[in-house]
Order: C-alpha cells, then structure tokens, then sequence
C-alpha cells in the first residue's frame, strides 16, 4: 500500500466517521422539527436561530450528566454494550458509494471509501453484529425489564433479518454482482425500485424493524419496559446507544437507496460528478422523512402480531419474490 492511497483512505473514512456522526445530531432535532409540525407543536427553537444548536445543547447536557452503574451489574459488560452497539453501526457503510470519481490535484479520487466484490455480505455480516451490543446491555444491567428488552431485540432481529436479507437478493440477481458500486451502475437507466416494488417494499418495512424504530419499537416500549435494554444507563453510554440508533437509520436508508433508488445516479452526474454525493444525501433524506413520518401516524404494534408479521407475511412474500425474479431472469435470458 502506498503512502498517497492509506492518508486517501484514512482522510475519507474521517469524513465518513463526521458525517454520519453530525447526521446523526441532526436527524435527531430533523425528527422533533417534524413530530412537532405533524403534530401541530412547535418543537425546538430556543437553542440558537431556529433551534439549530439544539444537538449541541443535548451533548454537552449528555456529557456532564451523571453516569451511574448498577450495583448488581456486569460492570465491564454494562460498558462495552454501547461500544459494540455504535461501532457496526459506523463502519457498516463503508462500501456505500457516493459518487463515480472526481480529480483533485491531478489525481483521480474515487467517492467511496472502498469496492469489494462481496459488499452486499459484508454489509449483512456487519448490521447482525449490532444485535449482540443491545442484548448484553439488557443482561448486564441486572434489571428485568432491560432483559426482557434485550431478548425481544434478539428475537425481532433474527426474524426480520430472514426477510431482510432476500430483500437484498432481487437487486443482486438483476445486476449480477454483490458489489454496490456495480449494483448503482446497473440503476443508470431504471431505478430497481421500479422493477422489484415488493423487494423495496420488504426492505423498508424489515429495516423498521432492525434499527428498532416504530412501530416496530418494541426493544425500548416504555409504557411497558420503562424504556427496555437501556433502562439503566445514563451520561453518554445513553448517547451511545441514541447515537447507534440515529446513525443506523442513516445507513439503512443510504444501503436502501443504493439499492432501490439509484444511488448517487441522478440528472447531470455523468458531467458534474460531484452531483453525486447530493443526489445521494437528498434521496436519503426523503427515506429519513418517511421513517419519522411513520412513526408519527402508527402506533407500536403487539408484540405476537410483529412476529407474526415477519415469520408470516414478510418471509414467504420475500421468497416468492426472490423466486419470481429468477424465473422473469431465466425466461428473458433464454
């Protein structure tokens, strides 16, 4: 490896690191602005010009606020939990291309951090590990009802994911690779949202449910567990778990949009390649509004029917389109 290529790789994964970090300051006080318009508030506007230094406002609240452990917990568990819950949750999108490649100096700077072959398993392999950092949190913590939280994680994780991951598998048969670049390319002339509407429809439902958001919330459910897996926690190891929720979904709907929605592909990147990483972050922002969107119009589901829904409804619908997509394949290539 030479010099130039380890400070590229290092400089882009530092912008990466910030950007999904600052977004996930923001996508919170993007959340309140909206619930607050849906629901005819006016959210927060006292922290800076139009409430826009209120992310700051709750980090350095967070960061001075007392952190206690409890006296029956797993200590060294109870603090690695938030660790191994925000690390996938920042790496996960480090094959998620932003743009074709642009020249800076001379020299020709891919907009992505990296391109391998096998980036659809990498990123299956990454988002299942987040799983385990919120099920120790609920054991560690000596408490029932974060317990209980960490199992419903574990058990809607493991369902979802089955659905979730033959989500993946339409746009991978139509582009013939596993690589997310090649997968945005194939999409120059025709979103794959298009042509598998059941597969995006899978992905977004699933997604809900694997970064735990409504109505699909049912790890935290504080009318029912107090707030669930992190019932105990306080100071930044809240933040921590705050943060991998936030920067989960952004990574699901930046992987969402690369696979169903093109990507960095819109109007005039062929002759502005910098247009890419813009028409990527508006098409991740839409995803963003929609999600908060349903959080705001449906209420948290019953526990049996949210398994039901995944074993049930999203499991075979998944298989049966997995399966139509082969044979359409099969027929159009013969």
């Amino acid at each position: 490896m030479t010099a130039a290529l380890f400070w590229e790789w290092l400089i882009k994964g530092i912008i990466l690191i910030l950007v999904m970090t600052g977004g996930f300051a923001y996508t919170t006080l993007l959340e309140r602005k909206v619930l607050a318009r849906m629901q005819a508030r006016i959210g927060p506007n006292r922290a800076g010009p139009f409430g826009l230094l209120q992310p700051v406002a709750d980090g350095i609240k967070l960061i001075f606020k007392e952190e206690l452990i409890p006296a029956g917990a797993d200590k060294r568990i109870f603090v690695l939990a938030p660790i191994i819950t925000v690390i996938p949750a920042l790496i996960v999108t480090a094959v998620i291309p932003w743009g074709t490649s642009v020249t800076i100096g001379g020299r020709e700077i891919a907009l992505r951090i990296t391109d391998i072959n096998v980036a659809v398993l990498y990123i299956m392999a990454v988002t299942s590990i987040s799983v385990y950092g919120i099920t120790l949190a609920g054991w560690s913590s000596n408490n029932k009802y974060a317990a209980m939280g960490g199992l419903r994680a574990t058990a809607q994780m493991v369902s979802y994911e089955l659905a979730l991951g033959l989500a993946f598998i339409g746009p991978v048969m139509l582009a013939g690779s596993l690589s997310m670049s090649d997968i945005v390319a194939a999409q120059q002339g025709l979103w794959y949202v298009f042509i598998q509407p059941a597969g995006f429809l899978i992905y977004f439902v699933a997604s809900l449910a694997e970064v735990n958001r409504a109505p699909f919330d049912m790890p935290e459910a504080e009318q029912e567990l107090t707030a669930g897996y992190h019932t105990e926690y306080s100071g930044m190891k809240f933040a921590l778990f705050f943060m991998a929720e936030y920067i989960k979904m952004i990574a699901v709907a930046m992987i969402g949009a690369s696979l169903f929605l093109g990507g960095y592909q819109g109007p005039f990147v062929a002759q502005l390649p910098w247009l890419g990483p813009v028409w990527l972050f508006a098409k991740v922002f839409v995803w963003l509004f929609v999600m908060i969107w349903v959080r705001a119009t449906l209420p948290r589901i019953r526990y049996d029917k949210l398994m039901a829904l995944g074993w049930k409804v999203l499991l075979p619908v998944s298989l049966l389109n997995v399966m139509v997509t082969a044979v359409v394949l099969v027929l159009t290539s013969a």
